[in-house]
C-alpha cells in the first residue's frame, strides 16, 4: 500500500522528504479555494456595522489570509516554498448563513502547484475572524473549506462539482 508512486513524500525507507520538482517545467499555475464561518446573526451584525472592539474584522482577515499564502510553506510540512506572482483574498458577509464566506485566488509561474496557499489563505482568514469574534461568540463554526479549482501543470486543470 505505501509505494513510492501512491506517495511521493516517503522515500524508499518510508521516510518523509520534500519531493524534487526541479526537473518540472516552470509554468503558469492557479488555484482556488473557499470556506465559511458561521455565527450568531448578533455577532455578523456587529462585524458588518464595523463594532468588533478589535478592529475591522473583514479587513484584517483579508490580511491574514494573504499572509496565510505567503507563509504556506513554513505552516505545511514538505510544502515547497513559492513565490506567489499575486493572491486575492475576498471576504463576504452573508446574512443567510449568517456568517462570513471567504474565497482566495492564489497565482504562481512555478514548477509545482498553489493549492495550498490557496487553502492555506482561506483557512488563515476563518481563523482569524474567529480570533476577533470568540470573545462575543464562542459558538461560531468553520467549515466548507475546499478545492474549487486549480489548473496548469502536468496534471492539467480541475474543477470541484458545485
Amino acid at each position: 500500500m505505501t509505494n513510492r508512486a501512491e506517495f511521493p513524500h516517503l522515500d524508499e525507507q518510508q521516510r518523509p522528504h520534500m519531493v524534487d520538482v526541479g526537473d518540472k517545467a516552470v509554468t503558469d499555475r492557479r488555484a482556488a479555494a473557499e470556506g465559511w464561518i458561521r455565527t450568531s446573526p448578533e455577532m455578523l451584525r456587529a462585524i458588518t456595522a464595523g463594532e468588533n472592539p478589535k478592529g475591522n474584522v473583514l479587513v484584517i482577515a483579508q490580511i491574514a489570509g494573504i499572509t496565510g499564502a505567503k507563509k504556506t510553506s513554513e505552516l505545511i510540512p514538505l510544502c515547497h516554498p513559492l513565490s506567489l506572482s499575486g493572491i486575492r483574498v475576498d471576504v463576504e458577509p452573508d446574512a443567510e448563513l449568517p456568517g462570513v464566506r471567504v474565497r482566495a485566488e492564489a497565482r504562481v509561474r512555478e514548477r509545482t502547484g498553489v493549492e495550498m496557499e490557496a487553502l492555506t489563505a482561506v483557512s488563515c482568514a476563518l481563523l482569524t475572524i474567529y480570533d476577533m469574534c470568540k470573545a462575543n461568540d464562542r459558538g461560531m463554526e468553520i467549515g466548507g473549506v475546499r478545492l474549487l479549482s486549480k489548473a496548469g501543470g502536468r496534471s492539467g486543470d480541475w474543477s470541484a462539482e458545485r
